[in-house]
C-alpha cells in the first residue's frame, strides 16, 4: 500500500512499542492489501469454503475491523453512525458495487483515518467504546494485530488454493 510507512519490523527493533506496534499493524495491512494482486474480480469473490470467507470478503473484513477498533471504540459512535454493519459475519457479504479497486481504495482510507485517529493516543490512553469497556490502545493494538495475523493467514491459504486452481 503506497500511503503506508517505508519501515519494517526490522527497522524498529530498537524503538518505542508504539513504533513497533503501528509497524506490525501496517505490515499486516499491507499483506491484505496484497492478497488482491492480480486477481481478477471473479477469483477475489469465490468461495472456496462453507464461510463468506473470500479473499474479497477479508478486506472488506479487515475495513470493518478498522473502524470498530479504530473509531467506535476510541470516539464511543455507534455502527449505524460509521455506517458499518451490526456484526462481524455481515462485514464479509460483498455487495453487487465491491471491486477490488473498491475494496482497496475503502481498506486503505480507513487504515489512514486509524493512523489519524490515534496519532496524539498513547498506549496507555483509555478507549470508551467497545462492549468489553475500557480498554487502553495497547490492548487495542495488540487485539486488532491478532486479528489481521489470523486474517493474513486465510488470505494465504485462499489465494493459494484459488492459484493452484
Amino acid at each position: 500500500m503506497s500511503s503506508l510507512p517505508a519501515a519494517s519490523a526490522e527497522d524498529v527493533i530498537d524503538q518505542p512499542a508504539r513504533d513497533q506496534f503501528e509497524v506490525f499493524l501496517d505490515e499486516h495491512r499491507g499483506a491484505l492489501d496484497r492478497c488482491l494482486d492480480g486477481l481478477t474480480e471473479e477469483q477475489a469473490r469465490r468461495s472456496l469454503v462453507p464461510s463468506r470467507t473470500t479473499l474479497l470478503g477479508l478486506v472488506k473484513h479487515a475495513t470493518f475491523v478498522e473502524k470498530v477498533w479504530f473509531d467506535e471504540a476510541v470516539t464511543c459512535r455507534s455502527r449505524a453512525e460509521i455506517g458499518i454493519p451490526a456484526t462481524p459475519d455481515e462485514s464479509f457479504i460483498l455487495d453487487d458495487g465491491d471491486t477490488i479497486a473498491t475494496i482497496r481504495q475503502a481498506h486503505r482510507e480507513a487504515c489512514e483515518a486509524s493512523r489519524r485517529t490515534t496519532s496524539s493516543m498513547g498506549l496507555d490512553d483509555v478507549v470508551h467504546g467497545n462492549r468489553r469497556g475500557p480498554l487502553p490502545l495497547r490492548w487495542v493494538y495488540l487485539h486488532v494485530l491478532r486479528e489481521l495475523a489470523q486474517h493474513c493467514g486465510h488470505a494465504d491459504i485462499l489465494r493459494e488454493q484459488l492459484l493452484d486452481e
